[in-house]
Parts: structure tokens; C-alpha cells; sequence
């Protein structure tokens, strides 16, 4: 494999952080933000749906593929698609931080969806775009490089946001996030459009349907168990969905600053689940791709149930950092391992198209399935409220382990 840096590295790596960029602002700065307007939790929590395109961005994925837009057609295709939603980005975000949550939640949360949908379709775009770009030989560097820049962008809209919020309040701080994915448009403008590959563009709406709709998903119901490893995709992250969607309002009410937030829980956490990362992917090499899911998910369900101390422990910042720090790392590598697990289960052929639908029904529990969070941690209470979500990890690995022995049986 090649490890040297390069130009086209380094381009997927912005982008990648681009690609994180706009999630926090949707969903932890988001609940934050609410939190501080004294938002009611149960509200908060039906907020999680706000992040319902990223499960669905698989229905639309097959227009980055197949469709060109006729006014930016001189760009290319993935540059053209490229431009044309990190501007509409750039408005959603604008728009968002224009309204005031405590008089304006309705305006809020159609902003917010906005947000996510754009950032859903740049997210299609951007995979498409780093799988072209490099050589086969590049594409595990640049998911490493795309993860590094992920990373840190959604350090930059997590903490950094939530520190310029504490200084300048969240309009500005919105505003400024815009600011910051305007500029991803200068990239787009002078980065190498890839060579076109695959398919050629259909020359009419059925054609369009029976090779870029039609054939990805019939070449995945083939396989054995599909069905079984669409659900293990839906569930996995279920469990942390939940405690995600509801996370800063419990610091906040535990009495923690923004600031501490952004310090401990962003900064640190970044950095420890960047370090997971890594080490997930060395034992993926080491033992594969299901065995270390299975290990880390068992680990990272242990590490959330240090979070039942903190609830008597208050505002203790040595603690929490210590629950971040196993917590990120342990859920490090089970994201390595899942994004590996993910890029196996699809086709070269249809990478594109397969892999949206994949990414996006992960992207279930975490809108769909979480936004009961607020009313569960409501209910019973902070305490039983983690232990629900580490439990809901369970159901996800048994399926795991379950797909894994069947599969070793048909072969």
C-alpha cells in the first residue's frame, strides 16, 4: 500500500472534514442549544428526527450517479452535485442560526432539517468522489485520512462552536459556521474532477431506474441473510443514539459549563476516539472485522455504564474525563471495525448507491429510534436511563454473532 503523502490525500482529507462539519450543529450543538433555551427534554429528544435524511439518503443517491445538473455541467458530475449542495448548505445553516429556539422551535427544526439534508446529499458525494479519485491501492489511507478530517470537523462545529457560544452567543456562532462551509466551494472550484467510471449517463428515466436504482439493491438481496444484516446495521448504534441525542443536556444538568463541555467532552473526546480509531483498525487487521465489532461494542456498553457514577459524582471534571476517554476509545473501535464491516458488503460495482444505503440505515436509530431519549431519561431518571441504552447494545451484537455463525455454516 501506498503511504507516501499526496496532493489527493491530502484533498480527501479536507473533505472529510467538510463531511463532519455540519452533523454537531443538527445534533449535539443542536440539543445544547436547546438545552440553553430551556427547552423541555422531551422536546429535545423528538429533535434527534431532524437527522432523518442521513437514513434516507440512500432514496436519492442514484441522482449523484446517474443525473447531471445542465448548469454546472463544465464542473463534472461530482463536482457540479458537489457545489451546488455545499451552497445550499452554506443558506440552511445561515437560516438556522437566524431564529431563536425559545420563540421560534418550529422555524428552528425546519432549518435544522434542511441542514441535514444538504449535509446528507454532500455526504453521497464526497464518498463517491474520494472512491474515484484514488487508486485502489489509496482507498484505505484516504478512509483514514476522510476520518481524521471527519473528526475534526466535527470537533470544530462541537466544541468550537460551543465556546464561540459562550462568547458571542448562537446566532453568531451559526453564522460562522456558514462562513467556514462557504469556503469549502473555493475547494470544490479548483479541485480535479475524476475520471468518469462505471456506467455511462442513462439516456432516459427507465434506463436511469433499472441500472443505478434497480441493480444495486437487487445485487444485495442475493446475498444470504441480507435481510438479518440490514436489521444488525439499523440496531447496532441504537444504544448510543439514545445516550447521543441527550448527552449535553445531561452534563448541563449535572451542572457542567459549555465550556467544560466543549474542553472536556469534545476536545479530549476527539482525541480518544481518534486514538480507538486507529486501534480498531490495527485489530481488525489482527482478528477482523466482526470479532473486533463484538469486542469493542462489549466494551464500549461497559465504559457508557461508568456514566451511573457520574450521576452522584455532579459537576466531578476529573471523572468525566476519565468516562469520556474510555468511552470515545472504546467506541473508536467499534467504528472502525463498522466502517470496514460496511465497505466489505458492498459491490465495487455499485460502491456508490450500496454503500449510501448502508451508512444511511445506520443512520436510523440515531434520528428515527432515539427520539424517544428525552421521555425515557424523563421517566425513570438519568440512572436507569443509561442502563436501558447499554442494554439496546445487546440485541445488535447477538444479530452479529448470529449472521456470523450462519454464514461460516453456508461455507
Amino acid at each position: 500500500m501506498r503511504t507516501r503523502f499526496t496532493p489527493s490525500l491530502f484533498l480527501i482529507g479536507i473533505l472529510g472534514f467538510y463531511s463532519g462539519l455540519p452533523l454537531a450543529l443538527t445534533a449535539s450543538t443542536l440539543t445544547a442549544w436547546l438545552a440553553d433555551a430551556k427547552i423541555e427534554r422531551a422536546a429535545i429528544g423528538l429533535f434527534a428526527a431532524v437527522g432523518m435524511p442521513y437514513a434516507l439518503k440512500f432514496l436519492w443517491a442514484p441522482m449523484m450517479d446517474g443525473l447531471q445538473i445542465p448548469i454546472l455541467k463544465r464542473l463534472g458530475r461530482r463536482r457540479s452535485w458537489l457545489l451546488l449542495t455545499q451552497l445550499l448548505l452554506t443558506i440552511a445553516i445561515l437560516a438556522m442560526g437566524s431564529f431563536n429556539p425559545a420563540t421560534s422551535v418550529g422555524a428552528t427544526a425546519i432549518a435544522a432539517l434542511l441542514v441535514a439534508t444538504f449535509s446528507a446529499t454532500q455526504d453521497i458525494v464526497i464518498d463517491a468522489y474520494r472512491v474515484e479519485r484514488l487508486t485502489p491501492e489509496e482507498q484505505g489511507l484516504g478512509a483514514a485520512y476522510a476520518t481524521f478530517g471527519y473528526r475534526i470537523g466535527m470537533l470544530i462545529s462541537g466544541a468550537g462552536a460551543l465556546a464561540l457560544a459562550d462568547l458571542f452567543g448562537w446566532q453568531l456562532t451559526y453564522w460562522a459556521m456558514a462562513a467556514l462551509v462557504a469556503l469549502s466551494m473555493v475547494l470544490t472550484l479548483f479541485a480535479k474532477e475524476p475520471e468518469v467510471v462505471g456506467q455511462t449517463p442513462p439516456k432516459n428515466m427507465s434506463e436511469f431506474i433499472a441500472h443505478a436504482v434497480v441493480a444495486p439493491l437487487r445485487d444485495f438481496m442475493t446475498r444470504p441473510n441480507w435481510l438479518a444484516l440490514l436489521l444488525f446495521v439499523i440496531i447496532y448504534k441504537l444504544g448510543d443514539a439514545l445516550i447521543g441525542a441527550m448527552f449535553n443536556p445531561f452534563l448541563l444538568d449535572l451542572g457542567f459549563t459549555k465550556m467544560q463541555i466543549a474542553e472536556i467532552v469534545k476536545l479530549y473526546g476527539v482525541a480518544a476516539a481518534l486514538a480507538g480509531t486507529f486501534l480498531g483498525g490495527w485489530l481488525v487487521v489482527r482478528i477482523g472485522a466482526v470479532r473486533t465489532i463484538l469486542l469493542g461494542g462489549i466494551l464500549h456498553s461497559a465504559a457508557n455504564l461508568l456514566l451511573i457514577p457520574l450521576c452522584a459524582s455532579g459537576a466531578n471534571a476529573m471523572f468525566l474525563a476519565i468516562c469520556i476517554a474510555l468511552i470515545n476509545i472504546t467506541g473508536g473501535i467499534g467504528l472502525a471495525a463498522f466502517i470496514a464491516y460496511l465497505a466489505a458488503l458492498c459491490k465495487r460495482t455499485y460502491t456508490a448507491t450500496q454503500y449510501a444505503l448502508l451508512s444511511a440505515l445506520s443512520a436510523v436509530g440515531r434520528t428515527f429510534l432515539s427520539t424517544p431519549s428525552g421521555w425515557l431519561a424523563t421517566t425513570f431518571g438519568w440512572p436507569i436511563f443509561f442502563m436501558i441504552c447499554c442494554a439496546l447494545t445487546l440485541p445488535g451484537l447477538a444479530l452479529l454473532w448470529w449472521i456470523e455463525r450462519r454464514q461460516r455454516r453456508l461455507h
